[in-house]
């Protein structure tokens, strides 16, 4: 198998660790992996993108501007500052809950998001999931990660087998969440089964 998948958000969101787990899933099922991130000035807030090329066809960790096959967008401004990386024709899973700059706070630029979800909707196949909405269950926003990635293995998009992603969810988060993290990512695949090829549910 041979894919290039993007994943966008700000940091403090788990971008790096589902781009972790989603690399070692693909190195588990025998596929060679590179990866890499690009990091934003603020540990908390700033741009990150993650970069995983799946297959022997990469030989540089850094997806360049085109060929990508997927995009987990954790962000939906980051989404579309990384939209010109994605092939036609491919799905992006995008939060549509912004996370608002500092420049909102101090200037009211009145961006909450929502222009960014609509231009994402013209421009590609999308898979749009509310963080605040699919996050209330669980009782927090630091679990949205995993169910991102139950979105992209549900979706039949990402390639990797449900088997292998949650034997790595098993290894790389703490024993005393791991039942919850089971539950995020079987909630993502349940939203991934009810969307649309558009996205909508």
């Amino acid at each position: 198998m041979n894919k290039d998948i993007l994943i966008c958000g700000v940091g403090g969101q788990g971008t790096v660790l589902a781009c972790r787990i989603i690399a070692a899933a693909a190195m588990d099922e025998g596929s060679p992996v590179h990866s890499a991130e690009t990091i934003g000035m603020a540990q908390r807030g700033g741009s990150v993108t993650s970069h995983v090329r799946i297959g022997g066809e990469a030989y540089s960790p850094m997806i360049p501007f085109g060929p990508a096959d997927m995009i987990l967008a954790f962000e939906p401004g980051e989404a579309v500052r990384t939209l010109r990386s994605l092939r036609r024709g491919v799905t992006a899973v995008v939060n549509t809950a912004a996370v608002k700059p500092v420049t909102e706070s101090l200037k009211g630029t009145g961006y909450d998001g929502s222009e960014m979800t609509a231009y994402l909707g013209k421009k590609c196949d999308c898979i749009f999931v509310n963080a605040e909405e699919v996050c209330a269950p669980f009782g927090s926003s630091k679990f949205f990660n995993i169910i991102m990635l139950g979105v992209a293995a549900g979706s039949g998009h990402l390639g990797l087998s449900r088997e292998t992603l949650l034997k790595q969810i098993e290894k790389n988060v703490p024993a005393r969440f791991l039942e919850v993290n089971i539950r995020a990512f079987n909630a993502g695949i349940e939203i991934a089964g009810q969307a649309n090829p558009k996205g909508e549910k």
